[in-house]
């Protein structure tokens, strides 16, 4: 699904310029890495057009969080240095906000939910700053930490409602200009709005004629209804996998710049996140998180939409690796690749064995079996085996299916995914 922001009220003036993320540039230097843009083959035969993924899961912490991070830190008064700054993030600020305030010399605090990855915790701390586990999710991190700011005077950093947050952000849309000039697409991953903002801000300001097209995850897509009210509006209960992009209300900066400068904002489904995210790692082999996968993921919704040359922005790799294992497992589900089945069989010894070797033959992978002897519908001497197998796709599936009645075998109730 889509929302064009062009259909939306008047445009504003934006509250970010040229000018601002040209100095973020500068400021930037030595401290964030121009990340790799790699052409990506497969993408590329499916949309008919160039298909370049900007790398920036391999930026130093893990994601473009450190641009804006720095940039805000980096431009605080001395006083406002000496009091320190306090965040909350379950993982891509934290460790952005972290790693800014050890090179920039500043004392850090940052607040993460009680059940944030043991990883990202760990990286936040070694990176230098004070972490405390507060809350079970992030508005309640969120509520204390702006408490504790108010206690000690230290400095709040917004993870993206902020313009210096948008301008840092926003060097992105500078190195993709570099990089790729022939480019005609951009699309970006909208959570808050700073790094789709920030991007807009300095691509439009270049070239006018590039479309920036933003990607929410369905269940949490603040920006489709606020585009349409013309100012933001909260989503109760955001929820998706992409936790980078899970944001229930649009910030006040970046909605004024992303309802000005964006084209178009896509929504996509979890399956087509776990998807994109599995396509990244196997076909880009390239470890992306969730919210960074989501322009893939729209790009595989709707191929035909995106006109060529696209760019589509990996913007973090911090995914833990237990997400990482069930969004895997979601993914290969989601592309036809298991087949769950029930087979009816007389209860005797070399059954089974006779059982794999046609799923042998079929060049399906066997991953777990379960034997049923107690349910009241089975014979005597009959027995139904559970398989649940690795396949190459839906017609794959279907070629098992096929394989094992061929082979005289019931197969009960069978089901893809």
């Amino acid at each position: 699904m889509s929302y064009n922001a062009s259909d939306s009220l008047p445009r504003p003036l934006p509250a970010v310029t040229l000018d601002d993320v040209r100095g973020a540039q500068k400021m930037l230097s030595g401290v964030a890495r121009m990340t790799a843009m790699a052409h990506n083959h497969h993408l590329s035969q499916l949309l008919g057009a160039p298909v370049h993924l900007k790398c920036e899961n391999l930026q130093r912490t893990g994601s473009f969080k450190l641009r804006g991070a720095y940039v805000r830190i980096a431009g605080l008064m001395p006083e406002e240095r000496a009091a320190g700054v306090v965040a909350a993030s379950a993982g891509n600020h934290a460790q952005g906000v972290a790693l800014a305030s050890s090179l920039l010399g500043v004392r850090s605090t940052v607040f993460m939910p009680v059940g944030a990855p043991l990883p990202k915790v760990a990286a936040t701390r070694d990176y230098g700053a004070e972490v405390r586990l507060h809350g079970q999710v992030v508005d309640e991190t969120l509520a204390a930490a702006q408490e504790y700011a108010e206690a000690t005077g230290a400095v709040f950093i917004h993870p993206f409602d902020h313009p210096d947050i948008v301008a840092g952000q926003g060097t992105l849309g500078l190195e993709i200009l570099e990089q790729c000039p022939e480019v005609r697409t951009i699309v970006v991953g909208i959570g808050g709005g700073g790094l789709a903002a920030g991007i807009a801000v300095a691509v439009k300001a270049v070239r006018p004629d590039v479309r920036v097209i933003g990607v929410q995850a369905e269940g949490a897509a603040a920006y489709p209804p606020s585009l349409e009210a013309g100012r933001p509006v909260s989503v109760p209960h955001p929820t998706t996998m992409a936790d980078g992009i899970k944001v229930g209300r649009p910030g006040d900066v970046p909605f004024q710049l992303v309802r000005g400068l964006v084209d178009e904002v896509r929504t996509v489904s979890e399956n087509a996140l776990s998807s994109a995210l599995l396509l990244c790692l196997e076909r880009a082999k390239m470890v992306v998180e969730p919210a960074g996968a989501s322009p893939v993921a729209a790009l595989l919704s709707e191929p035909g939409a995106f006109e060529g040359p696209v760019v589509a922005l990996l913007s973090g790799g911090n995914v833990d690796p237990l997400l990482m294992q069930r969004v895997l497992t979601h993914g290969m589900a989601a592309a036809g690749r298991y087949l769950s089945l029930r087979v009816r069989l007389t209860d005797r010894p070399g059954a089974l064995a006779s059982i794999a070797e046609v799923l042998s033959v079929a060049d399906a992978n066997v991953l777990d079996v379960g034997h049923v002897r107690t349910d009241p519908r089975l014979g005597l001497t009959e027995v139904e085996v559970e398989l649940h197998l690795e396949t190459k796709g839906p017609a794959h599936c279907a070629e098992v299916g096929a394989a094992l009645r061929s082979a005289g075998y019931t197969v009960i109730a069978p089901a893809i995914g």
